[in-house]
């Protein structure tokens, strides 16, 4: 495990605006409730909370990757009326302590689905 700090910083912050998630016309997520990671030089990439996801577009894979720095993730495949994305979905269920409130939520992979915030 590694500790975030000056050469690779990373922070979890309330998003403030409505976060939504689409596949085409197929709304997969919606909430008020996003955390933003910035990690490092990284892009931001938004986490929403599990709960806030269609459960019925969604289904746990066998997949898994580790990081050093947030611990060991595991994936979903995103299920639409167009078809299956395999491991489009991403979710640290026990991160470490860092990155903590991203416990529950998941991210999505940006060029698999439209991200938008309003």
């Amino acid at each position: 495990m590694k500790t975030p700090g000056p050469d690779h910083p990373i922070t979890v912050e309330k998003n403030p605006a409505r976060v939504t998630v689409r596949v085409g016309d197929q709304v997969v997520a919606d909430t008020t409730a996003a955390l933003v990671l910035q990690e490092s030089n990284y892009p931001p990439v938004q986490y929403i909370p599990l709960a806030d996801v269609d459960p019925a577009a969604i289904r746990p894979t066998d997949t898994s990757t580790y990081c050093p720095y947030k611990g060991d993730a595991s994936y979903y495949t995103l299920v639409t009326p167009a078809g299956e994305e395999k491991d489009a979905i991403w979710t640290y269920r026990t991160p470490y302590p860092a990155v903590a409130g991203i416990a529950d939520h998941v991210a999505f992979y940006p060029n698999k689905v439209e991200i938008t915030q309003s």
